[in-house]
């Protein structure tokens, strides 16, 4: 008999379920799963766990959400449920207080696209029919420099995720927002397309 793959999308959902009950913070799950599946392709990497690791980034952020915990006891329950070291790895780097070495591409696509995939869904809420396809780039940029908008969102970490991707801000920014239109209905954001 095959052993089934090891760990699959449906693995990380349901433990993202079973620890998260809050509908924005599964939407914001959707949305890195998205940004991730979509970097993996552009860099030939392994879309299925690049996925994973967008799904899990922030499981634990519900029973956890200060920095003294979270990331660092969804690491322990990852690893405690015999999660790959690769996984829970990446899951860390996300946290810039963290200060963790960010060795892969993996690694550092879940850094740059966390805080960006939140802003572009808080973008496209703010347009007049509520719709990923009325967000470019130009309106994302206008809207950081906003400090009032998004507050939660750290701008300085959205800048500071393209340079360690390796990538112009700008395509960044257009390339996160296509990622997320195949999406947009799970987020909240098809709206009307326009």
């Amino acid at each position: 008999m095959m052993e089934r793959p090891w760990p699959t999308r449906e693995d990380a959902w349901q433990l993202l379920c079973e620890f998260t009950r809050s509908e924005s913070l599964r939407k914001h799950a959707l949305a890195v799963e998205a940004a991730m599946r979509a970097y993996a392709r552009r860099f030939g990497e392994d879309e299925e766990r690049w996925a994973i690791v967008g799904l899990l980034h922030d499981f634990d952020y519900e029973m956890h959400p200060t920095p003294d915990k979270h990331p660092l006891e969804g690491a322990r329950i990852l690893r405690e449920r015999g999660w790959p070291e690769d996984i829970v790895h990446a899951v860390l780097c996300h946290a810039d207080y963290l200060d963790v070495e960010r060795r892969t591409p993996m690694d550092r696509a879940i850094y740059a696209v966390d805080e960006l995939a939140s802003f572009i869904v808080a973008v496209a809420l703010v347009r007049p029919h509520k719709s990923i396809h009325e967000v470019d780039v130009a309106a994302v940029r206008k809207k950081m420099k906003e400090k009032g908008f998004a507050r939660a969102v750290d701008r300085e970490i959205i800048v500071k995720g393209a340079e360690v991707l390796g990538v112009d801000l700008d395509e960044h920014i257009a390339f996160v927002i296509e990622a997320l239109k195949p999406v947009a209905s799970d987020l909240g954001i098809a709206g009307t397309e326009v």
